[in-house]
């Protein structure tokens, strides 16, 4: 059972939940300062947690299951679990229906609005998966997806949805657009010959690279957009300085002549910024409240 347990968390790729997670919280304690001037509960953190843990596993377990054929077919990704044989469909399929769970019953303990817009959440879960067979804006559908982190924490603590936590999630939706697009640029060609759709295979790397460099432009007039709508100070405009400094050293990173440090790009730097802009709004709004 740990063995598989094991293989799983390595087939979800587990450890990129640090892409999500820390703006879900950030989304939660800003809007828990905006609107009461306090912080989130303990409570609510805690259920937060395991909603992000209950829909980030439900839809990477679903990716893997919707895909298995397409994996099996890409030199690339033939190893993951479910095509090299190491678990079946139907193991992963338990995970989900228990992922799917998890995101229910916690989202019950948070606020009445969160439960009434689950259904979309659960819609992009599962949607995203099967964009790429038809439509290039794939990128775009991971991204409001994964939009839907700081998104759900500011609703699950306020209850409402505000212009400022409106602008956040258009702001992780072109984040999260540019750095899969960075990611897809290794899958090109391969997309090309099996007839599936990408920005890359459909309008080149160098063009596909180009859009992400615009996205993360707008992502950086995005979070110090936050700096105006919300109570933050010099603290979190510290961080966003580190954090464009991040994003301008990984797209140095990449060109479409060598794509050789792509996973440094995609997973290292953009764990790292996500880390960075949570835990100095994090001191930022303590500070604050201990001035």
């Amino acid at each position: 059972m740990l063995t598989k347990i094991k293989i799983f968390l390595e087939m979800i790729k587990f450890e990129h939940s640090i892409f999500a997670l820390p703006f879900a919280f950030m989304g939660a304690i800003l809007g828990a300062v905006v609107t009461t001037g306090d912080l989130p509960t303990w409570a609510q953190i805690g259920w937060i947690t395991l909603a992000m843990i209950g829909a980030r596993t439900a839809g990477m377990s679903l990716n893997r299951v919707i895909d298995k054929a397409i994996d099996a077919k890409n030199a690339r990704t033939a190893q993951r679990a479910i095509p090299a044989g190491l678990l079946s469909a139907r193991q992963v399929l338990i995970y989900v229906i228990l992922s799917f769970a998890l995101l229910f019953w916690a989202t019950y303990h948070l606020s009445a609005l969160s439960m009434k817009l689950l259904p979309i959440a659960v819609f992009f879960l599962v949607f995203y998966s099967y964009t790429k067979r038809f439509t290039w804006l794939c990128h775009f559908f991971l991204g409001i997806t994964l939009g839907l982190a700081p998104l759900g924490g500011w609703v699950a603590v306020t209850g409402e949805v505000s212009p400022a936590a409106f602008i956040f999630f258009l702001t992780i939706v072109c984040w999260s657009a540019g750095f899969d697009l960075i990611y897809a640029c290794q899958d090109a060609e391969f997309d090309r010959q099996e007839g599936l759709y990408s920005l890359p295979s459909r309008f080149g790397i160098a063009a596909a690279l180009n859009t992400a460099r615009t996205l993360h432009v707008l992502t950086a007039v995005g979070l110090v957009t936050l700096f105006f709508l919300t109570h933050l100070s010099w603290w979190y405009l510290a961080g966003l300085v580190i954090a464009y400094a991040i994003l301008f050293y990984e797209h140095r990173l990449v060109s479409p002549k060598d794509l050789s440090k792509l996973n440094v790009a995609f997973f290292t730097m953009n764990g790292v910024l996500s880390v960075v802009v949570f835990v100095f709004t994090l001191l930022d709004v303590f500070m604050a409240h201990h001035s």
